[in-house]
């Protein structure tokens, strides 16, 4: 994108503000495809751009200085070829806007999110996540790692930055000292919650699929951090950083992806597999045997820890929140634990402001996003991670033993379909719910059903013409069954 020179007067140049212009209506039309419902995220250059990524800096420093009344914002970006370009200018737009950006390099997303946490300021994290090579974007939190949805600051980040002013060529420098506090204290905060550096006698493979969790393994398994490393193995596979993902894509969500650590497993004779996405706020588990654990059991194992932790900490009945796709057998788990089984809608910024008006413990989501409180209530895929590390060495049993108990019921995994009118959709498989007896329905998100040992749930994408369907039940067979009719009454309706 061509920019115009900006106006200047005397020595300090005066930005431009542009309100009717072609410029502005280029920004918009960018912006209306790349501001999501919890993220900005786009194709580059002609949907993001480093001349948008100013006035996304811009923009959102004005924002949370509106909100939150802050002053400073604190970024970090991962290893994308377009990232530290992006980030430079991000920063460079908070710094035009009156505040002052803390720059902070390379690091994964939950590093971002604890740095937002640790000095109390709002953040953004440059990255597209687990998207392919030629797209990137912003994850935005306010001070403390707090969600930010459309409806708690993006709009207004979008609003701002129709009219935000052009990059007048400013830099900002790194901040090496307060990268450095915000790697060894995100260190001893694992270690001290999961007490990872005490296992012994384990091997893990980690595969980071040349994404941030190949800088993780050297800081939290290693000595980069300047902690002492861990007396166990890590083997690791695709640790160079390199954001053209030559050896697969970071994105766990594909079985495909998961291949390469499955056959390490079992070749090096591991004893669990960590499979990490880009930006490394993710990780899929694999057991011994090269079998992907579901990221529901995982997620209760690591409730009934984190339930425990809070129940000796004097919290009699600890709340745990789980959206509303995770196994049954997470609630079942989180109750028989002591705690308090909350359920939500899917979405980490829905997630997180749960979180605080609960004052919840932990929180999972099937998509293997795991939450701590103790960790400013942000997603880790590093701390959970190291959780199951921890009870796999604590405990006589291999990782496919160790989770059977919490993986009790069969899943017919997410699946989407595309359709002219996802509202009407939904609207007419509530009106047919009679199809389905002896069950409830529930509007929470989407249109659910409720049976004695089964559920189904239906819910429209927040960004695409999609409806997405998960089924669950204790018989395989019924699992089948259902996915057949919902997915005939959907395709009938396309």
């Amino acid at each position: 994108m061509t920019l115009p020179e900006p106006s200047s007067t005397g020595t300090d140049p005066a930005p431009q503000i542009l309100t009717d212009s072609d410029l502005g209506r280029a920004r918009a039309a960018a912006l209306d495809a790349a501001v999501g419902a919890y993220d900005i995220r786009g194709r580059i250059p002609d949907q993001l751009d480093e001349d948008i990524l100013f006035a996304l800096g811009w923009a959102t420093a004005r924002a949370m200085a509106e909100i939150h009344a802050a002053t400073e914002v604190v970024i970090g970006h991962d290893m994308r070829p377009s990232s530290p370009g992006f980030a430079r200018s991000f920063a460079a737009g908070v710094d035009a806007s009156g505040s002052t950006a803390v720059l902070l390099g390379l690091c994964s997303t939950d590093q971002l999110y604890f740095a937002s946490g640790i000095f109390d300021l709002p953040g953004a994290m440059i990255t597209a996540s687990h998207n392919p090579a030629d797209y990137n974007g912003i994850k935005i939190c306010g001070p403390s790692a707090a969600g930010v949805s459309l409806a708690s600051g993006l709009s207004r980040v979008r609003e701002l930055a129709v009219t935000a002013p052009q990059s007048d060529g400013r830099r900002v420098a790194e901040d090496a000292a307060a990268a450095t506090r915000m790697r060894q204290q995100y260190v001893a905060r694992i270690r001290e919650l999961t007490h990872v550096d005490e296992v012994q006698g384990l091997t893990i493979v980690l595969d980071a699929g040349n994404g941030m969790a190949g800088r993780l393994l050297g800081e939290v398994f290693g000595a980069d951090a300047g902690a002492a490393s861990v007396p166990f193995d890590v083997i690791g596979l695709f640790t160079e950083l390199d954001g053209t993902f030559p050896n697969h894509e970071a994105n766990p969500l594909k079985p495909e992806n998961l291949v390469d650590a499955a056959r390490a497993v079992v070749d090096n004779g591991a004893d669990l597999g960590l499979v990490f996405d880009g930006d490394a706020d993710r990780c899929f588990f694999i057991d011994e045997t090269g079998a992907t654990m579901s990221s529901s059991a995982v997620g209760a194992l690591v409730a009934e820890r984190e339930i425990a932790r809070a129940r000796a900490l004097g919290n009699d009945r600890p709340t745990v929140i789980h959206n509303l796709i995770t196994s049954r057998s997470v609630a079942e788990t989180i109750t028989a634990s002591g705690g308090h089984a909350l359920r939500s809608k899917v979405g980490h910024s829905g997630i997180k402001t749960l979180m605080r008006e609960t004052g919840s413990v932990f929180a999972c989501e099937h998509s293997a996003h795991f939450y701590f409180d103790e960790f400013f209530g942000a997603d880790s895929g590093m701390l959970a991670a190291c959780h199951l590390i921890a009870a796999l060495a604590g405990s006589q049993a291999p990782a496919s033993l160790l989770v059977a108990d919490y993986d009790r019921f069969e899943q017919s995994g997410e699946i989407n379909f595309t359709v002219s009118d996802p509202d009407a959709v939904l609207a007419a498989f509530a009106a047919h719910a009679g199809e389905f007896p002896d069950s409830t329905v529930d509007d929470l998100d989407g249109i659910g059903l409720q049976g004695s040992d089964w559920w189904v749930n239906l819910r429209k994408s927040n960004t695409e013409p999609l409806v997405r369907l998960n089924v669950e039940a204790a018989d395989p067979a019924q699992v089948g069954a259902l996915t057949r009719q919902v997915t005939d009454f959907v395709t009938a309706r396309a």
